[in-house]
């Protein structure tokens, strides 16, 4: 299976990325975003259909802000630990714009999807809008942090 499939258009998704995809741009909305006026979302959908959302939560602090995808995968983690994960959409757009832009993931936010992925010992797709306005999903968050940090190491 390919690491990465791009998709010139929403439309050629399937319906549970499509849905997935609403439902992060829908979480937009909720972003505290006054500084970079950047907004983003995210989504997950578990393995019983359960959808959790997120948004970017900034702070004038700036290293106490969090990221969409943080937010939500630890309102997985807190709400529904023991639930697998299946997929998680992420989308942004500029405060005030309709229109979505493209947006991938931090490093902090690949390293916390890698190691749920790890904790699940099954993969999570990622949907994002890459660039040329391209959607592209990724079989696995490995795929996004090829070398990411093991806590295997720790031990």
């Amino acid at each position: 299976m390919n690491e990465f499939i791009t998709y010139n258009n929403i439309e050629d998704l399937d319906s549970e990325s499509k849905y997935l995809i609403h439902k992060a741009k829908e979480a937009t909305a909720h972003s505290y975003s006054p500084y970079s006026k950047f907004c983003v979302g995210s989504a997950i959908i578990l393995e019983d259909g359960t959808v959790i959302t997120g948004s970017n939560q900034e702070n004038a602090s700036y290293p106490l802000c969090m990221c969409a995808e943080r937010v939500a995968l630890y309102a997985v983690a807190s709400q529904f630990p023991g639930k697998r994960i299946i997929k998680m959409a992420v989308v942004a757009h500029k405060k005030n714009h309709k229109e979505l832009a493209p947006g991938s993931s931090c490093g902090a936010c690949r390293q916390v999807m890698l190691e749920f992925e790890q904790r699940q010992h099954n993969p999570i797709e990622v949907i994002m809008l890459g660039p040329g306005e391209k959607w592209v999903k990724c079989s696995s968050a490995r795929s996004l942090l090829p070398f990411g940090f093991d806590g295997k190491v720790l031990h």
